[in-house]
């Protein structure tokens, strides 16, 4: 990650602007994405930069401050180790 800043978030860039994973300290790894549809429920159908597409719900923070999640936005989701079909949107690009 040198030459570039990482945001607040702790997700950065390398040389080519290109979003690389970020493991946080909890275990859960973070990647962009963008939503491919939304699901009842608060769920969302995400493509990832990889190409996998994940289910995820948005987090309670999201949910609290009324951020809206459309189908098209470009988001950076939070993936558990655990189950890596399953995630939590932690943040919409604006």
């Amino acid at each position: 990650m040198t030459g570039a800043t990482a945001p607040a978030n702790g997700c950065g860039f390398d040389l080519k602007q290109k979003w690389v994973l970020v493991a946080s300290k909890d275990g859960a790894i973070e990647i962009e994405g963008s939503v491919a549809e939304a699901l009842p429920n608060a769920m969302f159908r995400v493509e990832l930069t990889n190409g996998h597409k994940i289910l995820a719900h948005i987090s309670g923070k999201m949910r609290k401050n009324y951020i809206r999640i459309l189908p098209g936005d470009r988001v950076i989701v939070e993936l558990s180790p655990y189950d890596l079909t399953r995630g939590r949107i932690i943040y919409r690009y604006k």
